[in-house]
């Protein structure tokens, strides 16, 4: 007869919780897959017109920021500044392939500038279910504040 199959329950219950244990160990040591954090573009430089030729220290005219690639694409920020306040902020850029970006970006992206020309700067909350766009959002803006010397 089998050792385990004896009238020994207690070894098979030990035996039965030290797998689990192992089990559970290896795969909590396990790390997640992790994507890589989007990364600002260097290809496309902010692009500045105002009266004057000078890009930095803009007071007044319009400002676009450095696109940001993001999971979903590109997304690129455009602000219009009136005597260093924010008086515009658009989105020139951003995810629109397919009808569920659609659908995101058309409730997230009024939220973000709304929020953009209440707070007069990139600090801003994301919009739930549009992290990446808002992430994106956020860093081209504050690029376009940084070229304009705010």
């Amino acid at each position: 007869m089998h050792p385990l199959r004896k009238n020994r329950p207690l070894r098979r219950i030990v035996l039965a919780g030290a797998a689990t244990v192992s089990t559970m160990v290896l795969l909590l040591s396990l790390k997640p897959h992790t994507t890589p954090a989007p990364e600002t573009t260097s290809a496309t430089s902010p692009s500045v017109s105002s009266g004057s030729t000078a890009p930095a220290r803009t007071r007044s005219g319009t400002v676009t920021g450095d696109t940001v690639q993001t999971r979903w694409g590109p997304v690129r920020v455009r602000v219009t500044l009136q005597d260093g306040r924010l008086t515009d902020v658009n989105a020139v850029d951003h995810p629109q392939g397919n009808p569920r970006d659609q659908e995101i970006n058309s409730y997230a992206l009024p939220r973000l500038r709304r929020e953009a020309l209440a707070a007069q700067s990139a600090d801003i909350d994301m919009v739930s279910g549009a992290t990446y766009t808002s992430d994106g959002y956020r860093r081209s803006l504050q690029s376009a504040l940084d070229s304009a010397g705010l």
